[in-house]
């Protein structure tokens, strides 16, 4: 099954519930964050635990082995799945145990150990309920904290129907979940031993903390006088103490919950007594104490990511879910798409490539689109799109021999497009852009053209119902060229950027920019430079980027050096000089292109503070009603009120879209086999735009990507807002 076919696929049969369920999540987490005031100093606290366990994890894991063994149990690191599989086969055998249950765990699903011991013809049995309705419908997790999200109340009634033939219908979620737990407090009773995970494990008591939304894990462990741990290395922090901004932040950022309904802290070995089911007269102090205790920590490739300075990362990770929670794709499609071998959503890229291997992470890589919003979601701050940048740049290089990528797809051999070829052509727009405005009008013509629409959509891809961008023959920095500045006592000076689309394709927004700027006393230079690097960014060219990036730094920071501000229009450009530069230039040379970098509004807004006047302004927009949609970095940067507030200034009424990502997401949506995911992402946006209380409002957006898609889901054309404040013409 093809890319395309898969996700139409999923779309079809598990989006609606994925959709409502994560949703929930994201919106949960707002309300929750919201109500926590040092919530950025807890999220700077969990990073530096972190950065400071994964620095100092060999020493840790000492530390930890000798607690636990000082306390009685018995610590086992296990170099690989193999490894860790073949000890827990020895404990479960040397018990003689013919069931084991166990509490939801992400790195036994890893380690497949359940196929392991049902081989040895033990009966393994999830005792989490999601995790017990994917094990009963023989299915994998689509989500790392509700593994069952794709599923419908209705159709595990029916598969309960199916597999237990219940006397009395089970209807309500009450009941599915009642008729659950007393099937599985059956299989606890009759168990030997348990399994955990663990989301952390202190080394200086060995304390395992387990955070769950269910007390299975707690009844497991209390019914078995043999308790395995299994967990990653990653998995160990210095100490108990570190624990209270994980509490904190772990249920707020996966589930938007306060703190979740279980936080069981358990130092083993497990002083509980063990229950006896049989006898429930007998005094507790009769109980059984001797209890074995098995920690078995997983290496698996996580030392190699340790030392991996671009994967490191992805060990800070603590397993909330956010990142998927807040991803557009993720929410149409889930973690049988967006995932890997066991790992979903942003993260999964970091995991998979650390664990599986390149080629795993490959297969679901590009759903990630770069938008950022994950990162400020991450409660231990990774920069997730970074990670997936990196992957993406491995399996560029491992695939093909990057000669080979500008002939393969047109031989003989190759009768569908090369995704590596795609990447080429979206990734060196620069270079198609500069010829299509040297060649127009004759290039769009030829664009156009059912021939050429056919082949671009064989050969590298590009959907063929997707409108294409159309060049302008005068380019915006040409046009500046040919004029005088109209500012004689200038307010301040500024370099006006000219990325690619509004110096090529949106050249009207590019003069509505200078003549706006100009109308607020501001003196423009728009000087010939490079694309920002985004377009290969995007396809994992890092190094075509990281050519941009200095080329584009040594242009502009002697006119920062001769008093001038940089003002940008486009927001992924921006997001390029104040976020993902840092990855690609000297830190001297990022700190000033980021210190003295505007988005457009944002710098509008600095100038009305400053004195400027709306009052300055030639306004276009017929309609004082304005419908704003704003872009995916504009809102992780924190700058959609600039806009909001400029045009509020200027007397416009304006509401905001509530919808945090059109779908479009630069070449994404462009591309055949996501066009109809990208479309469904945008279903909200034009639903809210839709609206009775909307349509009638002039409907404008910030970024190119947005304009495009809303162009796409609309029967009229939006504005860049730019271009309601002055004309172009």
């Amino acid at each position: 099954m093809s890319n395309e076919e898969k996700i139409r696929s999923l779309m079809r049969t598990e989006g609606a519930e994925i959709k409502a369920n994560t949703y929930e999540f994201n919106q949960g987490r707002y309300d929750s964050i919201s109500d926590l005031a040092d919530y950025e100093r807890l999220k700077d606290e969990a990073r530096t635990i972190k950065e400071d366990a994964i620095e100092r994890l060999p020493e840790l894991i000492e530390q930890l082995r000798e607690t636990v063994e000082a306390n009685g149990g018995t610590v086992y690191i296990a170099a690989d799945a193999d490894d860790a599989n073949e000890y827990i086969r020895t404990v479960v055998s040397d018990r003689d145990a013919d069931r084991v249950v166990k509490s939801k765990s992400m790195t036994t699903e890893e380690l497949e150990v359940n196929h392991v011991l049902e081989r040895d013809g033990v009966d393994v049995v999830e005792t989490d309920l999601g995790e017990w309705v994917l094990q009963l419908a023989n299915e994998s997790p689509s989500h790392i904290v509700a593994p069952a999200i794709h599923k419908s109340r209705d159709s595990i009634a029916e598969l309960f129907t199916k597999k237990f033939v219940p006397e009395e219908s089970l209807n309500t979620a009450e009941e599915l979940t009642q008729f659950a737990s007393e099937e599985l407090g059956e299989q606890i009773m009759d168990a030997q031993v348990s399994m955990t995970g663990a989301n952390f494990i202190t080394a200086d008591t060995g304390t395992i903390a387990l955070v769950t939304s269910e007390g299975n894990a707690r009844k497991s462990v209390a019914a078995t006088d043999t308790q395995i741990s299994v967990a990653g290395v990653e998995k160990v922090i210095p100490s108990v103490s570190d624990l209270d901004s994980f509490i904190e932040l772990i249920g707020r950022s996966g589930t938007g919950q306060d703190i979740t309904s279980y936080v069981s802290l358990l130092t083993p070995p497990v002083k509980t007594p063990v229950v006896d089911f049989e006898n429930d007269t007998t005094p507790i102090s009769e109980f059984s104490a001797d209890r074995d205790f098995h920690l078995v920590l997983v290496d698996n490739g996580r030392m190699e990511m340790r030392d991996d300075d671009q994967l490191r990362e992805t060990l800070y990770c603590i397993r909330c879910s956010a990142c998927s929670n807040s991803c557009s794709n993720f929410q149409s499609v889930g973690g049988h798409a967006f995932g890997g071998e066991t790992y979903s959503g942003g993260i999964a890229t970091g995991w998979e490539a650390g664990i599986e291997g390149l080629d795993f992470a490959g297969e679901f890589n590009d759903l990630c689109t770069g938008c950022t919003r994950c990162v400020n979601a991450c409660p231990v701050k990774i920069d997730i799109p970074w990670i997936n940048t990196v992957v993406r740049d491995r399996v560029n290089q491992t695939s093909e021999h990057p000669a080979d990528w500008f002939v393969d797809g047109l031989t003989p051999d190759h009768e569908s497009q090369s995704p590596q070829l795609q990447k080429r052509f979206f990734g060196n727009f620069e270079t198609v852009a500069k010829l299509g405005s040297a060649t127009a009008p004759i290039s769009n013509w030829i664009a156009a053209t059912s021939v050429s629409r056919h082949l671009m959509e064989r050969v590298l891809g590009i959907d063929t119902r997707r409108e294409l961008p159309v060049f302008e023959r005068e380019t915006l920095v040409e046009w500046f060229a040919t004029r005088d500045s109209t500012v004689s006592n200038p307010m301040r000076r500024a370099v006006l950027y000219p990325d690619l689309y509004t110096n090529h394709v949106l050249v009207e927004r590019g003069k509505a920019t200078v003549r706006t700027l100009e109308a607020l006393g501001v003196d423009i230079v728009v000087p010939d430079v490079a694309s920002s690097g985004r377009a290969p960014f995007s396809q994992g060219m890092v190094a075509t980027a990281t050519d941009h990036a200095e080329r584009v730094s040594t242009a502009l920071i002697p006119h920062i050096e001769d008093g001038r501000d940089i003002v940008v229009i486009e927001p992924s450009d921006h997001a390029m000089f104040t976020r993902e530069y840092e990855r690609l230039i000297a830190t001297d040379a990022f700190s000033v292109l980021a210190d003295n970098s505007y988005e457009i509004f944002e710098y509008l807004y600095g100038l009305f503070e400053n004195g400027a006047s709306p009052d300055q302004l030639s306004l276009q927009s017929t309609s004082s009603e304005i419908a704003y949609h704003s872009h995916c970095q504009q809102r992780t940067l924190g700058l959609e009120p600039y806009t909001v507030a400029v045009l509020e200034a200027c007397g416009y009424n304006v509401a905001t879209s509530e919808v945090e990502c059109c779908g479009m997401a630069g070449s994404f949506g462009y591309k055949t086999d996501y066009y109809e995911l990208s479309m469904d992402v945008g279903k909200r946006l034009r639903e809210q735009l839709t609206t009775d209380t909307v349509r009638s409002r002039t409907v404008v957006a910030s970024g190119t990507s947005c304009l495009e898609q809303i162009d796409s889901l609309l029967d009229h054309q939006p504005k860049h807002p730019v271009e309601i404040l002055m004309s172009g013409e």
